[in-house]
């Protein structure tokens, strides 16, 4: 399997939820597994099954991130001379010509988007069209909603 590109916030986020997940959810589960059996007939136990289903929840997940984790390309954006390039990492401050309003986009991996938060993947139309371009730049990209055009106010490296 090919590298998978991820920021190193990303990185460290995921690092951080397989720590408490082997580390304090994955214990907590095995005490309430404990706890249920301890109540008698495993049949008509509904703690018990809710806390074997919680526990396939969490190994599931572990296994998950173990997986993204054993595949990750980290990048580390302000460690490369983009030039005013937008890259994988670049944050893009971008003027919405047809609603005239500005938008801040980070470009990340695809684990990491949160479009809430202005976070979008790399494999994203938008994020494809705005990767190579510089500052003052415009973009089109067809959206759902039909053609939008952008123009590429500032790039920054965080």
């Amino acid at each position: 399997m090919s590298k998978v590109p991820m920021t190193r916030r990303g990185y460290e986020l995921l690092q951080q939820e397989l720590k408490k997940l082997k580390s304090e959810d994955r214990p907590a589960v095995i005490k309430a597994i404990a706890e249920a059996r301890a109540h008698g007939d495993l049949k008509e136990n509904a703690e018990y099954h809710a806390a074997k289903d919680q526990q396939g929840f969490i190994e599931a997940r572990i296994k998950d991130i173990e997986g993204k984790l054993s595949h990750v390309q980290v990048i580390d954006i302000t460690e490369i001379d983009a030039r005013g390039k937008i890259i994988f990492g670049s944050t893009v401050v971008i003027l919405d010509e047809g609603a005239d309003k500005e938008i801040t986009y980070k470009i990340v991996g695809e684990d990491e988007a949160d479009i809430k938060h202005g976070m979008i993947s790399f494999t994203s139309p938008i994020a494809r069209a705005l990767i190579g371009k510089n500052e003052g730049d415009e973009i089109e990209f067809q959206a759902p909603d039909g053609l939008k055009t952008f123009e590429v106010l500032e790039v920054r490296y965080e």
